[in-house]
C-alpha cells in the first residue's frame, strides 16, 4: 500500500472499522459521510476529509464505499459530483456495501467508461471481525483487477476468495446473509423453548456449542442474546433489505422458496413491534413477550470480541483452483 492514496465514503458499524483498519496501517486516507461528526473523529486521528465523492477520487488512487443500500451507492456513484464525475484511467473503485448483483454490473461499465477499474468486495463476519482485521472478504471481478486490489483486501480481511466474474460477490454474500438470517431465526425459536422447559441457559449454550446444531451465529449472536444486550451492530431494516435481496435473487432465478418468505415476514414483523433500527438478535423479542419468558444467562458479553490474533490476510482458494494450480 506503499504511496496508495485511498478515499473511504461511509463510515457506519462496518465501513467505519475497515476505515480505520487502514489508518492503523498506514494507509493515506480520505474519509466521507453524511454524519461529519464521524468525519471528524477520522481527522482527528490523522486522515484527510473530501467535500465530495469526486473531489476524493480525483485526489485518491483508490475509492471504497461501504453504504447501507444499493441506492445508496448508486447516488454517490452517479451525483454530479459523485465518483464517476471525477473517475480517470488507472482509478479504482471498490464497492464494499452489501448490494443487488445486477446493480454492480450496470455501475461497473459506467467506471470502465472512463478508464477506471471495479471491483465488488462485500464483507462477512460482523463487526467485531470488521475491527480486527480478521473478516471475511468476496472479491468480484476481472482477475487482473482482483491481484491489483488485492494488497488491500489483506489488510482488510483476513481470507479473501476471488468469486469470479463482477457480480459473483454480491450473490454469494446476499446467499450468505440469508443463512446467517436463517439460524438466528432458528436460534430465537430454541432459546425461548429452552428457556420455557427449564434448562439452564449456560449450560444448554455450551451444549449447542459442542453439538451438530452448532453454527457461527450461535457462537456470536447468542452470546448477546444472552447477555441481554442484543448488540450485534446490525438491525432489522439491514436484514430486511437483504433477505429482500436473496429473495428477489432467487424469483429471478425461477427457485421457489418456502424459508426465504418466512423468515422475511417475521423480520418485517419484528420490525412493525419494535422499529427499523432495532438490533437484529432482538427478533427473539416475539417469541418472549408470547410466551412471557426473558432468555438471559450469566458472564456473557455485551458486545462481540474477536478474540483471533489479528494478522495479514490472504487469499483462499477454491478447491477446483488448488488441483488445477
Amino acid at each position: 500500500m506503499e504511496n496508495l492514496r485511498i478515499g473511504f465514503i461511509g463510515l457506519g458499524n462496518v465501513g467505519g472499522k475497515l476505515a480505520e483498519n487502514l489508518l492503523n496501517n498506514g494507509a493515506d486516507l480520505t474519509v466521507r459521510d453524511l454524519n461529519p461528526e464521524l468525519v471528524a473523529e477520522f481527522v482527528a486521528k490523522g486522515a484527510k476529509s473530501a467535500a465530495s465523492p469526486k473531489e476524493m477520487i480525483e485526489n485518491c488512487d483508490v475509492v471504497i464505499t461501504c453504504l447501507p443500500s444499493p441506492a445508496a451507492s448508486a447516488a454517490v456513484l452517479e451525483a454530479d459530483d459523485g465518483v464517476i464525475a471525477g473517475m480517470s484511467p488507472g482509478k479504482v473503485w471498490i464497492e464494499m456495501s452489501t448490494t443487488d448483483s445486477a446493480e454492480i454490473k450496470r455501475l461497473a461499465p459506467l467506471v470502465e467508461a472512463k478508464g477506471g477499474l471495479a471491483m465488488e468486495c462485500p464483507v462477512s463476519g460482523g463487526c467485531h471481525r470488521a475491527a480486527t482485521g480478521n473478516i471475511a472478504i468476496f472479491a468480484g471481478g476481472p482477475r487482473a483487477g482482483f491481484e491489483r486490489v488485492l494488497p488491500v483486501l489483506t489488510i482488510l480481511g483476513r481470507e479473501v476468495l476471488h468469486t469470479g466474474e463482477l457480480g459473483t460477490a454480491s450473490m454469494l454474500k446476499v446467499l450468505t446473509n440469508y443463512l446467517c438470517t436463517v439460524h438466528l431465526c432458528a436460534l430465537a425459536e430454541a432459546w425461548v423453548v429452552a428457556k420455557k422447559v427449564g434448562l439452564d441457559m449456560n449450560m444448554a449454550y455450551d451444549g449447542i456449542r459442542i453439538s451438530s446444531g452448532n453454527s457461527f451465529v450461535h457462537e456470536t449472536e447468542s452470546q448477546v442474546i444472552l447477555n441481554g444486550s442484543r448488540d450485534i451492530n446490525f438491525t432489522m431494516d439491514l436484514v430486511i433489505k437483504d433477505v429482500g435481496l436473496f429473495d428477489k435473487l432467487a424469483q429471478d432465478a425461477g427457485v421457489p422458496l418456502e424459508l426465504s418468505p418466512l423468515v422475511l415476514n417475521i423480520f418485517k414483523d419484528g420490525m412493525a413491534k419494535y422499529g427499523p433500527r432495532e438490533f437484529s438478535p432482538n427478533i427473539i423479542r416475539r417469541l418472549e413477550e408470547a410466551v412471557g419468558v426473558k432468555v438471559l444467562g450469566e458472564g456473557f458479553p455485551e458486545q462481540m470480541e474477536d478474540n483471533q490474533p489479528p494478522a495479514r490476510g490472504a487469499e483462499v482458494v477454491p478447491r477446483n483452483r488448488q488441483a488445477q494450480g
